[in-house]
């Protein structure tokens, strides 16, 4: 059976050390991850932990690569729900590369188990995460949306 997996492309009129620096810092990623924090030293081996802006614990992981600017990796296991908790950790890289003078961004959310309920739940999400990490870059203001993602149950009624 095919494992699922999430690739993610955009381009961001910012430089690489910009970019670089919104994925790791905590402050920032506030910005864009409405209103919670990724947590880490960014040193191989080192824990990281999005924590939400009411102090829940909405994944975490273990720093696989610190390559900067141009890799950040990292397992990634949800912890909303308990069937979320008895899935393996899946994986979350950034490929950060120049690309005339803009960054090209890659996400790529892998290594997920088949039928994985963390797929179901990051896989729109991605798109509206990273929207608003471009959209802070560009414009100093994150996209209005009031959740993470759009999946299709959640399209009916409020965004």
């Amino acid at each position: 059976m095919n494992r699922p997996a999430t690739v993610y492309v955009t381009y961001i009129a910012s430089t690489l050390e910009k970019v670089w620096h919104a994925l790791k810092d905590a402050e920032f990623t506030r910005q864009y991850w409405f209103g919670g924090s990724i947590i880490s030293d960014w040193r191989v081996g080192s824990s990281v932990q999005f924590t939400a802006k009411d102090g829940a614990i909405g994944w975490q992981g273990e720093v696989l690569a610190a390559d900067e600017p141009h890799i950040l990796s990292y397992t990634f296991h949800m912890q909303i729900s308990e069937d979320h908790k008895a899935e393996s950790p899946s994986r979350v890289t950034f490929e950060l590369e120049d690309v005339q003078g803009v960054v090209k961004l890659t996400l790529t959310h892998d290594q997920l188990e088949a039928g994985s309920k963390t797929f179901e739940t990051t896989h729109y999400g991605w798109a509206a995460i990273i929207s608003s990490l471009k959209s802070v870059l560009e414009t100093g203001r994150p996209l209005p949306f009031a959740r993470f993602g759009f999946a299709p149950s959640q399209r009916e009624g409020t965004a």
